[in-house]
């Protein structure tokens, strides 16, 4: 599911227009409420709940919604969420990353591993596929927040590792146990982020078309309704 991969931009899209909205909501919902109960729930005081908050908030999701994502997390004592890892690969051997947060995790790799298979793939072990990844602590910003050169300055004062511009937003690249830290220097300037998470970036591709491309957007919309994924990462690139 978000500039490294064609899937990331596809998603992105589609999110914002098409009858998942309640699907993307319940995700940013998980996020929240899991956020709240392992941390404090004073966003100000909990980096990670903050970041939910602002994930949901550019994703247009109601007040009242994240008010009671919040209030969840005091009645969650019994529900344990675990975040798993799943490494894989689907259609026409693209290694793919699913990060999932669940509180039944046979449910959750029964399903994963169903839908590898439907696809031609398969499910692998931990390091299967992640060696074609780097895991990056990544940060982004609309552009309507921010000029190009102003957060190239603020991203390398904050400590950033890098400061990529994009059309429609920025993204800022951190060490992965940094990444709050570099955010909280940023907020001090900027108000309104679109995402902060721990992100597996390519550092290869499988280029693919025709109807293979149709077949691995049909497999990873269909791993991205799963309730218990949060984030799907993989090394494809479509030809246009």
């Amino acid at each position: 599911m978000a500039g490294h991969s064609h899937w990331a931009g596809i998603k992105h899209k589609k999110g914002r227009a098409d009858k998942q909205r309640s699907t993307i909501f319940s995700k940013l919902s998980r996020e929240i409420t899991v956020a709240a109960k392992l941390g404090d729930k004073d966003p100000d005081l909990n980096a990670r709940l903050r970041s939910a908050i602002q994930a949901a908030r550019s994703a247009n999701m109601p007040k009242e919604n994240i008010k009671r994502a919040i209030d969840k997390s005091n009645f969650a004592a019994d529900s344990n969420f675990e975040s798993i890892r799943y490494e894989g690969f689907g259609p026409c051997k693209t290694a793919v990353i699913v990060q999932t947060l669940t509180d039944n995790k046979n449910r959750t790799a029964s399903s994963i591993r169903t839908l590898f298979q439907k696809y031609g793939g398969g499910l692998g072990t931990q390091g299967s596929a992640s060696h074609n990844f780097q895991k990056q602590g990544v940060i982004k910003i609309d552009k309507k927040e921010i000029n190009d050169e102003k957060i190239f300055d603020l991203a390398i004062d904050s400590g950033a590792n890098e400061c990529i511009s994009y059309e429609e937003n920025h993204e800022i690249q951190t060490n992965p146990d940094e990444i709050y830290d570099v955010k909280k220097k940023l907020e001090k300037n900027i108000l309104n982020f679109i995402s902060t998470e721990i992100e597996w970036i390519p550092t290869n591709f499988v280029n693919i078309g025709g109807e293979d491309k149709d077949k691995m957007i049909k497999f990873l919309e269909m791993i991205d309704e799963n309730d218990d994924v949060q984030n799907i990462f993989t090394n494809v690139k479509f030809d246009n």
